[in-house]
C-alpha cells in the first residue's frame, strides 16, 4: 500500500498508524480507507450442475409433496421466471398462481 499525500497540506511526509494516517508536517490525522472485498456472487446450480440465473425457466425432476396440504407438484412441471434468493430454498417462483420456494437440487434448466 502506498502512502497518500496529506489532504490538508498535500505533503507526502505521512506516518502510518494502525487505522489512521498522520501528516508529519502539519499534524493532520485521517482515517485509513478500508478496502472491502467485493461481495462474491452466489452461484446456484440445478440438479445437473447447470448455473441458474434470475428469469430462467426450470422443470421439476421429481414429484414434490407440498407441505401442509395433500397436493403434489408433478415431475415435468415447467416453472417460468424464477428468482434466486438466499436461504435454504434457493428459488422463489409462482406455480399455478401460488408463491413457492424450491430447492435447486429438484429442478433442471429448461
Amino acid at each position: 500500500m502506498s502512502t497518500p499525500a496529506c489532504p490538508v497540506c498535500t505533503m507526502t511526509d505521512v506516518l502510518s498508524h494502525a487505522n489512521r494516517w498522520e501528516c508529519a508536517t502539519c499534524g493532520n490525522e485521517w482515517e485509513k480507507e478500508v478496502v472491502e472485498a467485493a461481495p462474491v456472487a452466489r452461484v446456484v446450480k440445478d440438479a445437473h450442475g447447470t448455473v441458474l440465473a434470475d428469469g430462467d425457466t426450470v422443470v421439476l425432476i421429481k414429484d414434490l409433496k407440498l407441505r401442509g396440504s395433500s397436493e403434489v407438484l408433478k415431475q415435468g412441471t415447467k416453472v417460468k421466471g424464477i428468482r434466486l434468493v438466499d436461504g435454504d430454498h434457493e428459488i422463489d417462483c409462482r406455480i399455478d398462481g401460488s408463491a413457492m420456494g424450491l430447492k435447486a437440487e429438484f429442478v433442471k434448466k429448461a
